[in-house]
C-alpha cells in the first residue's frame, strides 16, 4: 500500500496553487512508512487527492511534488517524458547547437524536483540534490543516456543540499567515460576548456552566459575590473568586445590559471590576474586611487537562509560600495546577487544605499537575470534567484 502524508488543514492552500514544497509543519501525520525519495500519496484532512511527492524523512522540505495530476504514475515513463520536455525546451531555444553549454534541467522548474544537469557540448555533468532525485537517479542516467547518447554523463552531487537531505556527497561517472584531456566548449562567443569534474558546481556558471555578453557591450575602450572572476567569464567577454585591459580579482589559483589560458587560447591580450581575498584587494585598489571603466561584481551566495539575510546584506552593500568608489566618471557597474533570499527589490535598495555612502549617484542602464535555460516556473517564484543591475556611475 503506497504510504500517505495527510496536510494540516488551512496548509494545503500552496499545493492547490501547484507549489511544489511541502514542509514539514505542513504536515499532519504520515501513513505508513515512507524510505527516502519513496513515492507517497498527498491528502487533504478529508482523504481528497492533492499530490503525488517524493518523501525525504531528513529535510525541512518534508516532500517535493512529482505531480498533481492523480491519473499520472510517477514511474520510469513520467521521469522520461519531464527529461524528453526539458531537451525540448532547449532545442527550441537554440542551445543544444554543438559545441554550445547549457542548462539541461533545472530542478523543480523543469518539474525534476533536486536534479540539475548542464550539458558541456555532449559532456553531461549532474547533481542529484534531493532524496527524490536520487531514488530516480538510476532511470535518469539511462533516459539521458538513451535520448542524448552524451559522451558521458558524470556525477557531481556535493555540498549543503544534500547533507539536508541526509545524503553523503558523490562524483564520479555514470555512464561514458570522461576525457582524459580537458574538453572545449562555448561560453557566449567564447570557446572555454573544462575539465569533467574539476571547478565549482558543475564546472562553470553557465547562468551567466547571457549576462556576459550583455555587460561586454559596455566595454569597448574600458579598462575593466573583474570581481569574483572565476574563471574570467565577464573579463574575456568584455575583451572580445575591444576593452583595452581587464584585471581579474579571484582567490581561486585554479581558476585563474585557466582564464588566462582561455585568454591566450581565444587571442585576449590585456589579462591581468590578481590571486586573493576580494574584499581586502577591492580596499586596496581604493586606497591606491585606481579607476575603472567597467567594474563587474558576481560575487558567491552571501544569503542562504532568511536568517542570514541582514548580515549578507551587509556583505553585499560594503562589496557594492568598494566597487562603486572604484567606477572611474561615467563609467559603468554590473552587479550581481545569486541569493534567492535576496529579491530584486531589496537588492537595489542594498545596491542605492551603497551608492550613498559611496557619494555616487547612479542610474539603472539595465536589469539582469537568468538566461532562459534556467526558466522559472510560474508557481515556483524560489526558481528566480539570480538579479543584476548595470548602472551607469557619475
Amino acid at each position: 500500500m503506497t504510504a500517505r502524508i495527510v496536510i494540516k488543514a488551512g496548509r494545503e492552500k500552496s499545493l492547490r496553487r501547484r507549489h511544489p514544497w511541502i514542509f514539514s509543519g505542513a504536515i499532519d501525520n504520515v501513513e505508513g512508512a515512507p524510505g527516502p525519495g519513496e513515492t507517497v500519496e498527498v491528502v487533504d484532512r478529508s482523504g481528497a487527492f492533492l499530490a503525488r511527492a517524493a518523501y525525504s524523512p531528513a529535510s525541512q522540505i518534508r516532500a517535493r511534488v512529482m505531480t498533481f495530476d492523480p491519473d499520472e504514475p510517477v514511474d520510469a515513463a513520467l521521469i522520461r517524458r519531464r527529461l524528453e520536455q526539458a531537451i525540448t525546451v532547449r532545442r527550441r531555444l537554440g542551445r543544444l547547437r554543438d559545441g554550445a553549454a547549457c542548462r539541461l534541467v533545472f530542478s523543480e522548474s523543469d518539474r525534476l524536483p533536486g536534479l540539475i544537469v548542464d550539458d558541456y557540448a555532449g559532456h553531461l555533468v549532474c547533481q542529484f540534490l534531493s532524496a527524490g532525485a536520487e531514488r530516480w537517479r538510476d532511470e535518469i542516467v539511462r533516459s539521458l543516456a538513451a535520448l542524448l547518447e552524451p559522451r558521458v554523463i558524470y556525477e557531481r552531487s556535493e555540498g549543503a543540499a544534500r547533507r539536508k537531505e541526509g545524503l553523503v556527497s558523490r562524483r564520479g561517472v555514470l555512464a561514458g567515460e570522461a576525457p582524459a584531456e580537458p574538453i572545449e566548449y562555448r561560453f557566449g562567443r567564447l570557446a572555454r576548456r573544462l575539465a569533467i569534474g574539476g571547478g565549482q558546481k558543475t564546472g562553470a556558471y553557465l547562468d551567466q552566459q547571457d549576462n556576459a555578453e550583455r555587460v561586454a557591450r559596455y566595454a569597448e575602450g574600458a579598462r575593466v575590473l573583474d570581481a569574483f572572476a572565476y574563471t574570467g567569464g565577464f573579463a574575456l567577454a568584455a575583451l572580445a568586445a575591444g576593452a583595452s585591459e581587464a584585471v581579474l580579482i579571484e582567490s581561486s589559483t585554479d581558476a585563474l590559471e585557466q582564464a588566462a589560458a582561455d585568454a591566450a587560447a581565444n587571442g585576449c591580450s590585456g589579462v591581468r590576474t590578481v590571486e586573493g581575498d576580494v574584499f581586502d584587494e577591492l580596499r586596496a585598489l581604493v586606497e591606491r586611487g585606481e579607476r575603472f571603466d567597467l567594474v563587474v561584481l558576481d560575487p558567491p551566495k552571501f544569503v542562504h537562509s532568511a536568517e542570514q539575510i541582514r548580515a549578507g546584506s551587509r556583505g553585499y552593500k560594503d562589496v557594492n560600495l568598494l566597487a562603486l568608489r572604484l567606477v572611474a566618471p561615467g563609467g559603468a557597474l554590473a552587479t550581481f546577487s545569486c541569493s534567492g533570499h535576496v529579491d530584486a527589490a531589496l537588492f537595489q535598495r542594498i545596491v542605492a544605499g551603497a551608492a550613498l555612502d559611496a557619494g555616487r549617484d547612479a542610474q539603472i542602464l539595465e536589469r539582469l537575470t537568468q538566461p532562459p535555460d534556467h526558466p522559472v516556473a510560474l508557481e515556483f517564484p524560489e526558481a528566480e534567484y539570480l538579479k543584476g543591475l548595470i548602472l551607469a556611475v557619475h
